[in-house]
This record gives C-alpha cells, structure tokens and sequence, in this order.
C-alpha cells in the first residue's frame, strides 16, 4: 500500500509539477480557483441571508438564499396546486426510489428482474394516479398544471424509456441487408438529427394536433413526452450503431452457424456487448435528455427551470434572480453528477466481471 501511494504521489507531483511550465500553470491556475471560492463564501455563506425577508435581503451585500426559502414550492412543483404539492412529492419520490432499487446490483438477478419490473409498472401508474388524480377522492389536476422538478423528472424517464427500444431497432435497421429498410431508418435518423429538439416540440405541440382526425385528441403532455422520444430515438440509434460497429463480424457468422436465429444473435450475443461498449454515450443522452426537458418552457409547460421563470415573475423579487438560477443548477449538477460517477462505476463493474470469466 505504500509503495502505491508514493508512486502515486510522483505521479501527482509529475503532472503538476514536473516542469516550470507546469509548476506556473498550477500555482495560476489554483490561485484563481482559491479567489473565486473565498469570494463565494464570502458571498454565498458568510453575508448571506437565509431568511425570506426582502428588506433584509436588500440591505444585505451578500446572497439572498431568502429568495428560495419564499419561492422552493413554486420552483419545485410549478403551478402543481400549492394545497395538492404533497401529491406531486410522493409521486416524484415514487420514481426515484425505484431508479435507486434498479441500481442496486443485488436486485440484478432473475427474482430481483422480476420485482423490478412489478415495481416500476406500479410506480408509473401511481406516478400518474397521484398526479392526475379523479380517483380514491384525489382532486383532478390537469397535466397542463404539471411543472418543476416532476415534469423534470417524467419527462426524462420516459424520453429515455421509450427512445432506448426505438433507437436500437433503428439501428440494426440501419445496418440491414434489405435496402428498403436500410434508407428508410438512415433517413428517419438523419431527418431528426437535422432538426433542433425545439422545432420538434413546436411540431408536437401545435402542428400535430392539426393532423388528426376531427374529434380526435391528445393531451399536450403525452405529445411533448411523444416528441422527445421520437428526437432522442435517433440519437439513440447512432450510439447503438456505434457499440455494434465494435462488435466482429465473425460473432455474427459463428452464431449463425450454431444455428441462432438473426434475432437471437442481436438478443443474446451482440447487444449485451454493444450495449456494454456504449454505457458513457448512454449516460451522455441521459444526461442531455435531463437538460433538454427545459426546453419545454417555450410550449408553456415549466419543468425546473420554468418554473424559477415563474417564481421570477414576482417583481419584488426578481432581482436575486442569480441566487434562484444558482439553486436550479446546483439541482442539475449533482443530479448529473451522481449518474456520470454511477456509469463508471457500473462501467468498471462490468469489467471486472469480464476479466474474472
């Protein structure tokens, strides 16, 4: 152990040190770095107020973390009915405590699939019981009402849910023998890409509605929800397309020869590899699905960041709009934080496993 640790130290003191050049850059580098944290806590902690008093606030040189202690319901939940909020807590706390359980590796076998399984069902269904309401004596909330950190959260499970199916069937499409398959999933993939998520959105929400028959209708959430699913299918698509690239084309022919049918070789053989081989990409579309809900503000629906827009309506306090933006993005940062530091764990896991078979 000491032995490692030295080398390690070398290591360190090498890249950061090894040379004048690097030695300046470091002593720079963390000399700014130092400047701007004593000045944030001298802003954010030590002349702060904490308390939701506006004349307080005003009169203070530091941040006015007041600002979220008055506004963090509306920030949270959005227009959600204030009386009603309990509902849309439980139903978001539903969601994350089965991403959770699912990935916990314990519950990775066959009886712990199966629980997983009955257990998200069920969370999806009392996700939506709890926040539409009309039954068990709940008040109806309409979903136009949905906002904050729930609409957030949804919106991203099921934009990744549903693209991921999607995404991989385009991809071996993509890869297909037969032409008309091929051109008709690489122009799909390539008309998507081609357009930003927002034109997207505007499409789901306003053109597609035109589209249908008389009589007929969606609600608004379920056509936003359709339409980053369908976005993020293509983006899916080229990561999978990626991870198969990886794979030999002599697994393929071996499979066949063992008499594996084409769908068994892609379901048992080479998208567990491929898939494996992908895992930072996927996180990446996670990730930038998580921050792409925001774009749904310009539709008139107010996940996280809409709904600070909301709170920022109130004129006598919309000048500590910094402190606001900087609660919201502190949500974003360790949210995505601990999905990009799980993926390389898993990531590692995963290899590991490898190297012991």
């Amino acid at each position: 152990m000491n032995t490692l640790n030295a080398s390690l130290n070398r290591t360190l003191w090498k890249d950061y040190f090894g040379s004048p050049l690097r030695s300046l850059l470091t002593l720079l580098i963390a000399g700014i770095l130092l400047w701007f944290a004593v000045r944030f806590v001298d802003w954010g902690v030590v002349n702060a107020v904490t308390e939701p008093d506006l004349a307080l606030c005003r009169a203070s040189d530091g941040a006015c973390w007041g600002f979220v202690s008055e506004k963090w319901r509306l920030i949270l939940f959005g227009r959600y009915p204030y009386e009603q909020q309990w509902r849309a807590a439980i139903a978001t706390a539903l969601i994350v405590f089965m991403l959770i359980a699912t990935a916990l590796p314990y519950l990775w076998t066959k009886k712990g699939f199966k629980l997983l399984s009955v257990g998200w069902v069920l969370a999806f269904i009392l996700f939506f019981v709890f926040m539409l309401g009309g039954v068990f004596g709940l008040q109806p909330v309409d979903s136009d009402a949905w906002g904050g950190l729930p609409l957030t959260v949804i919106l991203t499970l099921i934009g990744m849910t549903f693209s991921a199916p999607i995404g991989i069937l385009l991809a071996i499409a993509r890869r297909s023998s037969l032409p008309v398959v091929r051109v008709l999933s690489t122009s799909y993939i390539e008309l998507v890409r081609g357009v930003p998520l927002i034109t997207v959105l505007f499409v789901a929400t306003y053109i597609f509605p035109l589209l249908l028959p008389a009589g007929w209708g969606i609600d608004g959430f379920w056509r936003i929800a359709l339409g980053i699913v369908l976005f993020q299918a293509a983006y899916m698509a080229e990561t999978v397309r990626g991870g198969l690239q990886t794979i030999s084309k002599g697994q393929f022919n071996a499979a066949a020869s063992l008499g594996f049918r084409p769908w068994q070789v892609y379901l048992y053989i080479i998208l567990p590899q491929a898939l494996v081989a992908v895992i930072p990409a996927l996180v990446n579309s996670l990730l930038s699905t998580f921050m792409d809900t925001s774009l749904v503000t310009v539709v008139s629906m107010y996940d996280l960041t809409g709904a600070l827009r909301l709170a920022l309506g109130d004129p006598q306090w919309r000048q500590f709009f910094v402190e606001g933006y900087l609660f919201v993005a502190a949500i974003y940062f360790f949210s995505s934080l601990i999905m990009s530091r799980y993926s390389i764990w898993l990531e590692r896991r995963i290899k590991e496993g490898a190297k012991h078979d």
